[in-house]
């Protein structure tokens, strides 16, 4: 065990020296969405197991179908060739008790430090992340704990920071893909010089509304986007308001009404009385969270058409810049009936999270800003 103890030590050492020299390694296998379970297959219907699968493996209810958040292939070796090829997979679970008499167990044993060991059969710690350990872009998990009961509870008690942790490399995954394809940099400077905000925008997306307009008084601004191809229609839309000091009506309740009210007025259909809304129908989740320093609420849920049939997915996010007094909504939406969507969402996500605004950005004249 010792020697490959060793063995994985230098492996990390190497691994974090790629990551600052460039890695040259070949890219682990496997899509984004897929993750292989090492566990022992007397173990795959243990309490272990099933909290793998209701943890990672839930249902995404904010989808049009039914997905799952991840699906899961669960995957066992008996010697090291089968090993060597589990290691090859994108994303990876190592899930066993610590002290279990199994490969799996054995293996991870031989991926843990001594003291590591002991923090586990205290119930101290129970979840390892590792990054790059045997290939390029690869994520692994690995999950244990003294018994199969307490490492189930361990799993179901900490599912949000489990999922959390890789759906953040899979945003940087895909930030990579989308951008890595080209992008719009001379569209996006023009929202950073015009309008005091921006984001990073894919290479084939064109610009469509870009317009100022008063209601009740205020002066609101709205912009839309578009990616039109042929069964894949997707859109993006952001709507901004200036001199905002109080947002304690801010909530999951508002959000929804104020995306209501401008999808009506902007996201229009081909019929006069066609619009795109909310289909409250189908479960539509707001969370609260910090990103790059700003206050963001991230909706995600299902659009219809009224007076027409036609539905898919959104994903909103709401952001308030507290030094400026800057509230924003935007969003993606998408069309694609032939299409699972979960990577799209996925994707609307991503680019969300390119958001930024001007620090420098004055309430003013023209389109409502000025340096």
């Amino acid at each position: 065990m010792k020697v490959l103890l060793k063995i994985t030590v230098l492996l990390i050492i190497t691994a974090a020296w790629m990551g600052c020299e460039g890695d040259y390694r070949q890219e682990a296998r496997g899509s984004y969405g897929e993750v292989v379970v090492v566990m022992d297959s007397t173990r795959w219907e243990s309490q272990t197991a099933q909290a793998i699968r209701q943890t990672y493996g839930r249902h995404i209810l904010t989808l049009p179908s039914g997905q799952s958040l991840y699906d899961l292939r669960f995957r066992d070796f008996n010697n090291d060739d089968q090993l060597a090829q589990l290691k090859r997979n994108k994303n990876l679970i190592i899930a066993a008790p610590i002290d279990d008499s199994t490969n799996t167990a054995r293996w991870i044993r031989a991926l843990l430090s001594d003291e590591v060991e002991a923090q586990v059969r205290n119930g101290k710690s129970f979840a390892f992340p590792m990054q790059n350990q045997w290939y390029k872009n690869q994520w692994t998990m690995i999950l244990s704990a003294p018994g199969d009961s307490a490492l189930a509870e361990q799993i179901r008690n900490s599912e949000q920071t489990l999922t959390g942790n890789l759906l953040r490399r899979e945003f940087a995954r895909w930030k990579e893909e989308i951008y890595g394809q080209g992008e719009q940099v001379a569209l996006s400077d023009s929202l950073w010089s015009g309008h005091g905000w921006k984001i990073r925008i894919q290479h084939d997306w064109q610009l469509n509304i870009d317009t100022t307009y008063s209601e009740g008084g205020e002066r609101q601004h709205f912009l839309t986007m578009r990616r039109p191809l042929p069964e894949n229609d997707r859109w993006f839309w952001a709507w901004w308001k200036n001199d905002v000091e109080d947002i304690s009506y801010l909530d999951d309740e508002w959000i929804n009404a104020k995306r209501d009210s401008l999808t009506r007025q902007w996201i229009r259909g081909t019929r006069d009385s066609s619009y795109v809304t909310t289909e409250y129908g189908r479960p539509v989740e707001t969370e609260s969270f910090r990103m790059n320093g700003y206050l963001a609420y991230e909706t995600l849920g299902t659009w219809r058409m009224t007076h027409d049939a036609m539905g898919g997915p959104f994903a909103n996010l709401t952001v308030y810049d507290e030094q400026n007094d800057r509230l924003f909504l935007l969003e993606f939406g998408q069309f694609a009936p032939k299409y699972n969507k979960r990577r799209f969402v996925r994707q609307f996500r991503t680019m969300l999270r390119t958001f930024t605004a001007d620090s420098t950005w004055q309430s003013g004249s023209g389109d409502g800003g000025q340096h």
